[in-house]
């Protein structure tokens, strides 16, 4: 039977929880496969190699980098999941030399790095599954697949793809919201737009984005108007 880990690094937990919330399909993922580690779920480990390790969170830490090396070298294939650890997450943005003394009274007991990294950074990477969380049908596709030894099915498209095939009018053109849909990557179900929001950008770029064109479009005079009309 083949071994499945998950790991945690710097991050919220909530894409170990899209596993969690998977119920019944992690049940029958339970019955082909052992689940040899995964600390959010049980205590009981079970020692490597593993098939597959899938990683959330950022590297942010010395001991988080020595970490996922040792992950990476007791894993055949590393999926990471989630914007955190394929693309450093919010934390990403902090400049940690400049806070650190704002934050604590004695910052030299910190071992940080400067700043927290994707995982990739650090180590290669079989396959990276995009989302803040991530979404359940598509972590149970990657993990078929890897485990079937085929690539995952994933969409590459934009969000306005699924936004037309939902019905949803375009927030851009006929409310004038700003929306990052045209160069987000799908696998939300266009959920913001469904409810009259703008695309956050949460599943990151698209395969090949186009801001050059989306900057224009929310640029120009008719775009305004139209922004400003319905505010």
């Amino acid at each position: 039977m083949k071994k499945l880990a998950v790991w945690k690094f710097a991050s919220c937990d909530g894409c170990q929880l899209t596993l969690l919330d998977c119920e019944d399909e992690l049940l029958t993922v339970a019955a082909r496969i052992e689940i040899a580690h995964f600390a959010e779920a049980s205590s009981v480990s079970s020692p490597g190699p593993y098939d597959l390790s899938l990683v959330e969170g950022s590297i942010s830490t010395p001991e988080d980098r020595e970490r996922i090396r040792h992950v990476r070298r007791i894993s055949k294939h590393l999926v990471t999941i989630g914007a955190c650890a394929t693309a450093g997450g919010i934390q990403a943005l902090r400049e940690t030399p400049a806070l650190l003394p704002v934050v604590y009274a004695r910052p030299g007991y910190i071992a940080t790095l400067d700043r927290a990294t994707p995982v990739s950074a650090h180590v290669p990477v079989d396959f990276e599954l995009r989302g803040c969380p991530i979404d359940k049908r598509q972590l149970l596709e990657v993990i078929a697949a890897f485990l079937a030894g085929r690539r995952p099915v994933i969409p590459t498209h934009s969000v306005c793809v699924e936004c037309k095939a939902r019905g949803n009018p375009c927030v851009l053109v006929a409310h004038g919201t700003p929306c990052l849909g045209p160069v987000t990557q799908a696998g939300c179900g266009a959920l913001c737009p469904a409810f009259n929001r703008g695309c956050f950008g949460c599943f990151g770029p698209m395969e090949t984005p186009n801001p050059a064109a989306l900057k224009i479009t929310v640029e120009s005079p008719w775009y305004t108007e139209r922004s400003e009309s319905a505010g």
